[in-house]
């Protein structure tokens, strides 16, 4: 009878915790009131930044005082400067806009670094700021976020080029032999002809054009991203660098052409060019969801995600040498509708996205939204309904609105399903996961990985524990068949923010034709013992019991031959507020970790994987294992994927 409750949990899809309010919601801006004070001031210095060309971050020291100081004062940083009424879109002509109608980009208490504020009424902030295509100023208000009331307001700030190009993300084309370049800057296509500059490192370069997206507040479909979270994009720009040579290691920097015949120049970065499908060669890629973004000033701090984000980023820039791809598999920053984070988010992975492929995967923080063909219809997007992801980042997709494709790096396949569009069989997306496992060729790219933000394989995360699914509801249903048919060596998922390993998993289906067992079945359920009922009945007591999740190896760090199975690894903890696991013990799983961390693979060569899971705090291993084997063992029969024998065979 057990089976009951669960049957009719699975037919709910079960909305997942969006995480906690975003900071920035939690202030009220709309009710905000004039309280302007003679003797308050706030001062910031220095007013000009980014003197450098290609500096696009600097502190800033914020000095202010009030005369009626208050342990909930806080400090507001806005963008564009002039954050008043005269910025706020009115709804209706007859009705006037409220005083202010765009939140901060991020704020801090006044007392955060001035223990003594509430007495003095005298405090400072050192605060980093990044050029986001306008200038800035810092404001001081009282009467905490529910009923803020602006005190002082201090001088702009800006950047010396404000519009400069910033920020390059770079990832990989349609073709191995592509690598795309997208940034962000103030020009649009009537002011400037947006290009790259590159070629082999120490060789002669050569311009690439570069296409030019931007977005309008119409684009959103809801609150905040419509209303006091939107904030002028600027313009995406993304140039695509063609014909490269193997691992080749090629220079570039991003140019605008102004029309008065003058250039706009970002710094010099440099990256190194995939290596040939199925070449042997050394080849490391780090996988991770969830990670978000953090602030190193300690400012808008949301749900713990500073220790983890920024530890995250720290070790892959440290450890960048030894890193060739990165994947990050959905919940990119948590903007959750505040476009401002976007562009912070940017910033803070320049270093790594500059120098490798930064592959994302849609995840529900960037995609859901009721009533615009997501999945799920829960409003965790904050009303970005995936146009901010699919704009900022490019990815070889045919349609970038069905984001989901396949890429390959060397001896790796990876197939990228888009878990906030339905995945199941009949479906389109499913008939291109299984083309993408399909078409891959086993003796060139014998690595095959699965990558997905929810988790459509296994979980014994809280959540999913509690409903009974230690999945995704309805997520391995249809997608097991071709994991196993296609032998996917690790399936790789986010969502759930911890680390959790499991052993390689078959799912066997069995059929119970036992008449006894059919009239106990009815019996139970009270049905009218008819055996055709009793039959449907028992079909469906099977789906429920009879499938079983087996181990194919007692083995749990060095598989040698063929797997027999696949792999599921959960790797959401790169960043966001940890989730707590089931205490529910599963046969399945191998490993659990409650921390911030990342995954990491080394092929070798082409019979030699090391999978490592490293925490983020100190970038050590704390799980491993190897997979060795031939080409031969990819090609030998699993359980029950090799057709019957026969009287002529």
């Amino acid at each position: 009878m057990i089976f009951i409750p669960s049957l009719l949990i699975l037919t709910n899809l079960q909305e997942t915790s969006s995480h906690g309010d975003h900071p920035l919601s939690r202030i009220a801006i709309h009710e905000a009131t004039l309280a302007l004070t003679p003797l308050a001031y706030v001062e910031a210095s220095p007013s000009i930044l980014g003197l450098t060309t290609g500096q696009n971050s600097e502190w800033v020291t914020v000095e202010y005082s009030t005369p009626i100081p208050s342990v909930d004062d806080w400090i507001g940083v806005f963008s564009p400067a002039n954050f008043s009424a005269s910025t706020c879109p009115s709804e209706n002509p007859r009705v006037y806009p409220p005083l202010l109608c765009s939140a901060p980009i991020k704020f801090q208490y006044a007392n955060y670094s001035s223990p003594q504020y509430k007495d003095t009424g005298k405090g400072s902030l050192k605060l980093q700021m990044i050029n986001q295509r306008s200038d800035f100023s810092f404001a001081l208000f009282t009467g905490g976020f529910l009923n803020p009331k602006l005190v002082a307001v201090s001088n702009k700030v800006a950047f010396s080029n404000p519009n400069a190009p910033a920020y390059p993300r770079l990832a990989q084309g349609k073709k191995w032999d592509e690598m795309t370049v997208t940034w962000t800057s103030g020009y649009g296509i009537s002011e400037a002809e947006p290009f790259v500059e590159w070629g082999p490192k120490g060789g002669v370069p050569i311009h690439s054009p570069a296409g030019t997206l931007t977005f309008e507040r119409s684009s959103m479909c809801g609150a905040p991203a419509r209303t006091v979270g939107w904030r002028d994009p600027g313009y995406i720009h993304t140039s695509f660098l063609k014909e490269l040579w193997p691992n080749a290691v090629y220079a570039y920097k991003l140019g605008h052409r102004l029309f008065n015949c003058t250039y706009i120049w970002s710094k010099e970065y440099q990256f190194k060019a995939p290596p040939y499908p199925g070449q042997d060669s050394v080849q490391r890629v780090v996988i991770f969801g969830d990670m978000g973004k953090g602030e190193v000033d300690g400012s808008s701090e949301y749900n713990d995600f500073q220790p983890g984000s920024l530890n995250t980023t720290k070790q892959l820039v440290q450890d960048l040498k030894n890193i060739d791809i990165v994947f990050h598999i959905g919940d990119i920053c948590y903007a959750n509708g505040y476009l401002s984070q976007w562009d912070q988010f940017t910033a803070q992975i320049e270093p790594i996205a500059s120098s490798v492929p930064y592959m994302i995967a849609s995840g529900n923080h960037e995609r859901d939204w009721p009533g615009t063909g997501s999945f799920y219809g829960n409003m965790d997007s904050g009303g970005e309904c995936g146009v901010l992801a699919q704009t900022m980042f490019y990815a070889p997709t045919e349609n970038r609105e069905k984001f989901w494709y396949s890429t390959g790096y060397g001896m790796f396949r990876f197939c990228i399903a888009d878990t906030e569009h339905d995945w199941r069989e009949g479906t389109e997306q499913y008939k291109f996961i299984e083309h993408c496992l399909a078409s891959v060729d086993r003796h060139k790219q014998p690595w095959l990985i699965f990558l997905a933000h929810r988790v459509l394989g296994y979980s014994s995360d809280f959540s999913y524990a509690i409903e009974g699914s230690f999945e995704e509801p309805m997520g391995r249903e249809s997608l097991q068949k071709l994991w196993q048919k296609y032998k996917v060596d690790i399936a790789m998922f986010g969502h759930v923010h911890n680390y959790e390993r499991t052993c390689p998993i078959y799912q066997i289906r069995q059929t119970v034709r036992n008449t006894p067992i059919l009239y106990a079945a009815a019996l139970i359920l009270k049905a009218p013992i008819i055996e055709s009922q009793a039959n449907t009945l028992l079909n469906c007591i099977c789906q429920i019991f009879l499938l079983q999740n087996i181990c194919t190896s007692k083995e749990k760090h060095s598989y040698k031959g063929n797997l027999n199975g696949t792999i599921h690894v959960a790797a959401g903890g790169a960043g966001a507020s940890l989730s707590p696991f089931t205490t529910l013990q599963t046969a399945w799983s191998l490993y659990k970790d409650y921390d911030h961390g990342f995954v990491k693979l080394t092929a070798f060569d082409h019979s030699n994987l090391l999978f490592e899971y490293k925490k983020s705090r100190d970038g050590k291993v704390y799980d491993s294992f190897t997979i060795s084997r031939d080409y031969r063992d990819i090609l030998a029969c699993t359980v029950g994927s090799c057709p019957s024998t026969t009287l002529a065979s």
